[in-house]
């Protein structure tokens, strides 16, 4: 009998043991709720600053080489028809360049299409040929770019029949509209609008 009753003495490895260490190890979090609270918002200030910088800050990753391409692509394009003007092909030259601009620039092109390169290119037979030399990608952002591009210009008139060659740095803004890179703002570097 004496060993049933040191059976009856010894507890029982159940429930109330398991709650008993719960109990502690929860008595113990809680004197140090301080310290987990402190890490929980330092883990999660953390994730939270990384997650900012890659989705606001790193836009580059947003654009891959194909959207550099399309928008080197655009400026030198736009740039080319911008520029390039013949009194033969006028209208239509104007027209493709109207194509290639902003809704936002396209009064500005326009008010310079018609009071100086028509006026000049129909009195003084002024011919003149764009072509881009260089370009590269200055800014780029997912809806919008800056595009420096080099170009040469080579132009004729009736009084100089002999092609004059020049050469000018352009800063082309261009903005991502339905798709397609149009050209937003084109000035000279070094200042004014071409």
């Amino acid at each position: 009998m004496i060993v049933e009753e040191e059976v009856a003495r010894e507890p029982a490895a159940g429930p109330s043991n398991r709650l008993r260490g719960v109990g502690r190890w929860l008595r113990r979090c809680l004197a140090r709720w301080r310290a987990i609270l402190l890490a929980l918002a330092l883990v999660a200030a953390t994730g939270f600053a990384a997650g900012y910088f890659y989705s606001v800050y790193r836009s580059d990753l947003q654009t891959d080489d194909a959207a550099v391409h399309q928008v080197i692509k655009a400026a030198s394009d736009g740039a080319v028809a911008l520029l390039s003007y013949s009194p033969d092909t006028l209208t239509r030259d104007f027209d493709n360049a109207k194509s290639r601009v902003t809704d936002s620039y396209l009064p500005y092109y326009q008010r310079f299409a018609e009071k100086i390169v028509g006026i000049s290119a129909q009195r003084g037979l002024v011919t003149t040929t764009a072509t881009v030399i260089k370009a590269a990608v200055a800014e780029m952002h997912p809806n919008s770019a800056v595009v420096l591009a080099f170009l040469k210009l080579k132009t004729m008139s009736k009084d100089k029949p002999d092609p004059v060659v020049t050469t000018s740095s352009l800063r082309v803004a261009l903005t991502r509209v339905n798709g397609a890179w149009l050209i937003d703002n084109l000035e000279a570097v070094g200042g004014g609008k071409p």
